[in-house]
């Protein structure tokens, strides 16, 4: 399957293994293997990696990655899919196959999951996690937040290179200004260095999706870009995002009953509203918010 993946082959490969794309499971093959080398190379992947990828597939992305990583955890829900791909990767003895969901529930891992990872990153000295996913889209976003909120950082994952729809790319490269600016973009920027590496029309997958799609990569930092606490963060960009139109003294008035005096103590003018902050602004306002 590495070596042919074109849509003629992917199709006939499937029919003769009684499988059909589920919708429910999100499922687009991506059928331009040029493109699948460019997703597994702007990884970076080496001998001291292991790479995670949830939604093994066929399988095309995740034999790629094996050539390239010390060792490969792939997690795939659909039950016929994950028996596909091990018959086509059955020469890799670096491919740890797991059929399962990578979530427990809507916020967290999957605790098989997590001890698979632990047990192959004890394997490599100096081992890093990185990522390597053409997500499922009804599950790309939750997964990304629960990556980004994690309470230790730096975190387990040392990369993530991911696909999402080209909308939520956007919103997680996304800028103080930029109208895509929003919650997902102060999380993915306070702790992390993001990036687009390229954009993929509906005709290179299978079944093809009504959007464009994007990979996008966020590298951990050492350490968050300004200091502040996580939990009082995420309620404050959740509360000005969720009503972005109003200005601060009035979006954020809720959480914060003082919101004027403290915006003005802190030299942020109460007429803004939630798009017009930088992360710095955010983190700062934070700081202020009694979680007591």
């Amino acid at each position: 399957m590495v070596n042919r993946q074109t849509s003629t082959f992917l199709k006939q490969r499937m029919e003769e293994a009684g499988i059909r794309p589920v919708s429910k499971f999100g499922q687009n093959f991506l059928i331009d293997l040029n493109l699948v080398n460019m997703i597994a190379d702007s990884a970076n992947l080496t001998e001291q990696d292991v790479a995670l990828e949830v939604g093994t597939g066929t399988g095309s992305l995740t034999g790629l990655i094996a050539q390239k990583a010390g060792r490969v955890i792939t997690v795939e829900i659909d039950q016929n899919l994950w028996q596909l791909a091990q018959e086509e990767l059955a020469g890799f003895n670096n491919i740890t196959f797991l059929q399962q969901d990578a979530l427990r529930n809507k916020n967290n891992l999957n605790p098989i999951l997590i001890d698979t990872i632990r047990q192959a990153m004890s394997e490599i000295e100096g081992a890093r996690l990185k990522l390597v996913a053409n997500l499922p889209y009804n599950i790309g976003t939750k997964l990304l937040i629960e990556w980004l909120t994690v309470r230790t950082w730096p975190p387990f994952w040392h990369s993530l290179t991911l696909m999402f729809q080209n909308e939520v790319a956007e919103r997680i490269v996304a800028s103080q200004g930029n109208k895509s600016y929003g919650r997902l973009s102060v999380l993915s920027n306070w702790r992390c260095n993001t990036s687009i590496k390229m954009k993929l029309n509906p005709e290179v997958f299978f079944p093809p999706p009504k959007v464009t799609s994007a990979v996008v990569q966020l590298e951990a930092l050492a350490e968050p870009k300004y200091k502040s606490n996580l939990d009082g963060l995420e309620i404050v960009v959740a509360t000005a995002f969720n009503q972005r139109r109003k200005m601060l003294r009035s979006s954020l008035k809720k959480i914060m009953p003082d919101i004027e005096t403290i915006l003005k103590n802190i030299d942020i003018d109460p007429s803004l509203r939630a798009e017009d902050l930088t992360i710095e602004h955010f983190c700062l306002i934070a700081n202020k918010l009694n979680l007591t």
